[in-house]
């Protein structure tokens, strides 16, 4: 399902998704997300918006996925891994512009991006400026203002490649445009209200984090059938009860049956008609 997403059928995938039970299999759901949003970067903004309507009524997955991209983007930091960090600072900024995690911690990761510039640490932050900047400039102006000021700082500098301080040039021309050609939220993905958003405060620096891989396995629940019960009930309060939607495609294979009965019966008796013919033309 999760790899089947799109902006067109993404309002069918996630009752389909709540119709397997996720809080069991949370782990399982968050790294699928994680494998398919790494696999395909260009749809990232799309498995934000699933993840934030999700996180609206089971929490605890999107503080779940946080965790394991800030542990797994600060493994690939230390390993100098341009690629996962670029791949992981777009998802986190555009689930920054879902407002499923505070600003706080995109201005940590650029903070700490531009510490110490390199050319990849650059282009990272300015990849990561360019997805979010617009909802910093919203809800964090100052934060932003700083962040360019840093910018700013080291293109006098001069000490990266011409390269990369186009790069820094050009981002300063994007928020001179107020991010225009970088919408936080396209229409058809802005699928929460305001009023039943969660937002997660989560810390980058903070060393508690537990990505709780043993829920990635198979346990034995001795009371599943309880907990299969129980996340029912969930699901029902999520999807609505969808008694009625049955007995409307009960009526409809009804119908359908019917139909086939009758274009049978009119089959069996074209053929009669045809042998009727076919012994006036013998005899």
């Amino acid at each position: 399902l999760i790899n089947k997403v799109n902006t067109l059928n993404i309002k069918n995938i996630i009752p389909e998704i709540f119709g397997e039970n996720i809080i069991r299999g949370k782990g399982l759901l968050c790294r699928s997300v994680m494998k398919a949003q790494a696999a395909s970067p260009a749809f990232t903004h799309v498995f934000a918006a699933m993840v934030a309507v999700i996180n609206t009524k089971i929490p605890e997955i999107g503080d779940l996925l946080l965790t394991r991209i800030i542990i797994n983007w600060r493994r690939a930091f230390k390993r100098n891994d341009k690629q996962m960090c670029s791949t992981l600072a777009k998802f986190l900024a555009h689930l920054t512009n879902q407002k499923v995690v505070d600003d706080n911690l995109t201005l940590e990761m650029l903070t700490l991006l531009l510490d110490k510039p390199t050319d990849d640490s650059v282009e990272v932050a300015v990849t990561m400026v360019k997805e979010v900047g617009a909802t910093l400039n919203e809800v964090s102006s100052l934060g932003l203002h700083a962040i360019f000021e840093r910018f700013r700082a080291i293109l006098h500098e001069g000490d990266l490649d011409k390269r990369t301080q186009y790069m820094i040039e050009d981002l300063f021309l994007v928020r001179k445009s107020k991010f225009a050609a970088h919408q936080p939220i396209t229409e058809d993905l802005d699928l929460v209200e305001e009023s039943e958003q969660i937002t997660h405060e989560i810390s980058l620096h903070d060393q508690a984090l537990d990505a709780m891989k043993k829920l990635d396995f198979f346990h034995v629940d001795p009371e599943f059938q309880k907990n299969e019960d129980m996340y029912e009930q969930v699901r029902k309060e999520i999807l609505g009860d969808d008694s009625d939607a049955e007995v409307d495609e009960e009526d409809e294979e009804d119908e359908e049956d019917e139909a086939e009965a009758e274009r049978q019966q009119e089959i069996h008796d074209m053929s009669e008609a045809t042998k009727t013919q076919l012994r006036r033309t013998l005899y």
